[in-house]
């Protein structure tokens, strides 16, 4: 693609960042068969390639964006599909982000809209404003049909039965692994998941440990950036982001990190991108330090290889290939690896590529598009006749969970249970009810 942007713009290192990746795009349109949105609406500036001539306009000018063009950018779920189907390589997602910074900085949007994005931005990153936000969420529940706004509404529907209490574990510590060391890593814990789902966190230590990993849980880490980088609020993002970095390398600089284990793939999909997100900061060196030692659970327990797994009740796992796994890493075949290495039969739904609709905060900002991509993947995930569906990223097992009749959990539970620990809880209380 040909481009027209100045000298003086290609100083911004965002823009000449953009103007590279635009330049690569050849508008073939085979991101069209695999974007979602494209797929539900039909409309081309609802594709990658539409969205491409949507930004290009937009930066090339320096034009102050209009509402159609910010309609098309924020009904992008940022799932990367399209990077996984590209035949030139567009590395869509820089592209997007810078977008959606320019339009933060640049656009006003309506006041309900910066209303909402506000709120998301000042409790989801934080674990205990989360908590008793979906303590709230849970007692206006029952009044949800009551609530005019569809947004509003998904985010009454967002709070689980139960909000579970705080777990210890993800307090600042050292767990020592069991028997001879062979790595030690540092666990993030994240910050949604700290409120969502405790178990995924435990499971994870206990599975690490049991495999011979000194788990380090960081003095100052906390959320990766990701929900708001994804908002385009860059220095909340940022802000957050330099706290991971600052903890980490300490940790690295003193006893030193073999990695830094990341079990919910969206955070993973951006601490990866660390090197690129501060390449002209002052912690560049550390986040790209940070970005290279960064792994999902799987890479790691594909390393260290499952020990002495004792196959469970042999069940049928239908697995949900998160996008920020599959699309944002490149990670498409190491959990379903671990999954049958443990003795479990693994299926996979129809359009596995396709997302589920959380996309992070967009099942709250756009639930109707959210919710006929959940329908559509709950679907293709139900005719697979699974007993119980496995995924890594706690924003699809929400999103999943909360419309169909199996347990979702965490691949890492599977895993830890396959090797000696606890059964999931959501298996336990499935069984409980019959």
């Amino acid at each position: 693609m040909q481009t027209m942007f100045t000298p003086d713009q290609l100083t911004d290192p965002d823009f000449k960042r953009s103007n590279e990746v635009l330049r690569t795009c050849v508008h073939c349109g085979f991101c069209t068969a695999t974007c979602p949105t494209y797929q539900v609406l039909g409309d081309e500036l609802d594709s990658p390639r539409g969205r491409i001539y949507l930004i290009k306009d937009m930066l090339e000018n320096e034009r102050v964006p209009d509402a159609k063009t910010v309609k098309h950018i924020d009904r992008c779920l940022s799932c990367l599909a399209c990077m996984s189907t590209c035949p030139s390589g567009v590395h869509y997602m820089h592209l997007v982000d810078h977008a959606r910074a320019y339009i933060e900085e640049n656009y006003k949007r309506p006041w309900d809209e910066r209303a909402l994005r506000w709120i998301l931005a000042l409790i989801l990153p934080y674990p205990m404003r989360f908590r008793v936000a979906l303590l709230f969420a849970k007692m206006g529940r029952p009044f949800k049909s009551l609530v005019p706004d569809a947004r509003l509404r998904a985010m009454l529907e967002m709070a689980p039965k139960d909000v579970p209490p705080p777990s210890l574990n993800d307090d600042p510590q050292v767990f020592p692994a069991y028997g001879e060391r062979k790595k030690r890593v540092a666990l993030m814990t994240g910050c949604a998941q700290k409120a969502l789902n405790t178990d995924i966190n435990d499971a994870t230590i206990r599975l690490l440990r049991r495999h011979g990993c000194e788990v380090v849980i960081a003095e100052g880490m906390g959320c990766c950036g990701a929900l708001t980088h994804h908002m385009g609020k860059v220095k909340e993002s940022h802000g957050t982001a330099a706290k991971n970095i600052r903890a980490w390398a300490r940790e690295m600089d003193g006893e030193g990190l073999d990695y830094i284990v990341i079990n919910t793939s969206g955070c993973g999909t951006t601490v990866k991108d660390y090197g690129h997100m501060f390449r002209e900061d002052a912690l560049a060196e550390d986040a790209a330090r940070v970005s290279e030692k960064a792994r999902d659970i799987s890479e790691v327990m594909i390393e260290l290889g499952l020990t002495n797994p004792e196959p469970p009740q042999p069940l049928r796992v239908a697995y949900h290939a998160a996008c920020s796994l599959q699309h944002g890493q490149q990670i498409k075949d190491f959990p379903k690896q671990l999954l049958r290495n443990a003795g479990f039969k693994v299926v996979e739904p129809k359009d596995s590529h396709l997302c589920c609709g959380s996309a992070g905060t967009y099942n709250l900002m756009q639930p109707e598009i959210s919710g006929q991509l959940k329908e559509r993947k709950v679907n293709t995930l139900e005719a697979t006749n699974p007993d119980i569906i496995a995924a890594g990223n706690i924003g699809c097992m929400m999103q999943i969970g909360s419309a169909i009749g199996v347990p979702v959990v965490h691949t890492a539970e599977l895993l830890d249970w396959a090797t000696g620990g606890p059964k999931p809880r959501a298996m336990v209380e499935a069984e409980e009810r019959g």
